[in-house]
């Protein structure tokens, strides 16, 4: 059976009840068309055709969503393309570039962490690190092999007052930092929001003064796995002797904010380190971070992995 005749098939299971007379035939053409032929994600083609039944059918959307949200823990978040209900802590917010995507990050319970997109076109109020909501209605999806929930225009965010407990997965690695992502160095950051100005433009406050902050993304490699970490102005500091004011006067002396980029390229690219911190996935929550001396295997290996 093919995916397109699978998702037909949960569609049809999920309206059953609510005296719809829709052909299978119709819900499979449309399905077929979204995912062969357009390449859409099978999430968004099931909440296009799920729109779709709505409109012109009746179908119940309120409804069809309770029914279809159990309440789950993350660490039984195992496939795409269903929906659920989870209670949650904000772990981390992240940076987006995209200007459909009005927040993104991780969030945990005492079970695991997962990634969460709320997109733009969902209108959600926004949350905010270290606070528990309930998330109703959001769609499992896979990214790169990774799971992750997605809030869209039929989900819900309430806050709770709940601290919820995160798994018990700290964890100390000794690895190198092997690249370095989009918007690390000396940024600048919203006033209003605390976004990366792209250009000086919020996505969503637009043109704006902003404030200056300095932070890495970046990818730590030990050997075995590979991990995303995000290092601060004071984790930076530690490392290098650079605060945020040394930072401001290398990009003064040298007429280009990318010169202080470079020199925390030159300083911690290719370097090991010993980091402490929450483990959630290929995601590592730093704590503490510190120098390492690598061995001549250890040494062997970033060798290999910068070729």
């Amino acid at each position: 059976m093919s995916r397109a005749e699978v998702l037909t098939d949960q569609i049809l299971e999920r309206i059953k009840g609510q005296d719809v007379r829709v052909k299978r035939e119709e819900i499979l053409k449309r399905m077929k068309l979204l995912i062969e032929e357009f390449k859409v994600p099978e999430s968004e083609a099931v909440r296009t055709i799920t729109s779709y039944l709505v409109r012109e059918y009746g179908v119940s959307r309120e409804e069809l969503m309770e029914r279809e949200s159990p309440l789950v823990r993350i660490s039984e978040i195992t496939k795409p393309n269903q929906w659920v209900s989870l209670k949650a802590k904000v772990v981390q917010l992240w940076d987006s570039n995209s200007p459909n995507v009005s927040q993104v990050g991780l969030i945990g319970d005492e079970t695991g962490i997962i990634k969460f997109v709320i997109w733009t076109r969902a209108e959600m109020p926004e949350v905010q690190e270290g606070r528990s909501y309930l998330f109703k209605n959001v769609v499992t999806d896979s990214f790169q092999g990774r799971m992750q929930v997605n809030v869209n225009r039929t989900s819900k965010i309430v806050e709770i007052d709940e601290d919820i407990e995160l798994p018990p997965r700290e964890i100390q690695v000794v690895g190198a930092i092997i690249s370095f992502q989009q918007n690390s160095g000396l940024i600048k950051r919203c006033g209003e929001c605390g976004r990366v100005l792209i250009k000086g433009v919020c996505q969503v406050h637009g043109k704006v003064e902003g404030y200056d902050d300095l932070r890495i993304k970046a990818v730590l490699d030990d050997g075995e796995s590979v991990y995303e970490i995000i290092l601060n102005e004071g984790n930076i500091a530690g490392l290098t002797g650079i605060d945020l004011q040394k930072a401001l006067e290398i990009a003064k002396e040298n007429l280009d904010r990318n010169a202080v980029l470079n020199e925390l390229r030159n300083r911690l690219l290719g370097r090991y380190f010993r980091v402490k911190g929450l483990r959630g996935g290929r995601y590592l929550l730093v704590e503490e971070i510190e120098h390492h001396k690598p061995s001549v295997s250890e040494f062997d290996h970033i060798l290999e992995a910068l070729a």
